[in-house]
């Protein structure tokens, strides 16, 4: 029974920093610049978000405001989900 016990802690120990990295987290700001052609969304605070390859950029203009719900993935910044401020 300690043996059981023990090998959960030490695989659960393991495993805590993949759960870390992959939580999401979201940001508020302007647009200041869109690259479709580099499917990425700059934000006013200057942090870079990567778009899915399947986004759809119509409506998103410069000055717009959005909320970005995104995922640390590699360093970069995924978005899971945008929605415009009005």
């Amino acid at each position: 029974m300690r043996f059981a016990i023990s090998a959960l802690l030490a695989v659960s120990a393991m495993l805590a920093p993949f759960s870390a990295m992959a939580q999401s987290a979201d940001a508020t700001g302007l647009i200041d610049e869109i690259s479709t052609a580099e499917q990425t969304i700059k934000l006013d605070d200057g942090k870079v978000y990567q778009t899915p390859a399947e986004f759809n950029f119509d409506g998103l203009d410069k000055d717009v405001e959005v909320v970005i719900f995104y995922t640390v993935v590699d360093g970069k910044r995924m978005i899971n989900d945008l929605e415009l401020v009005q």
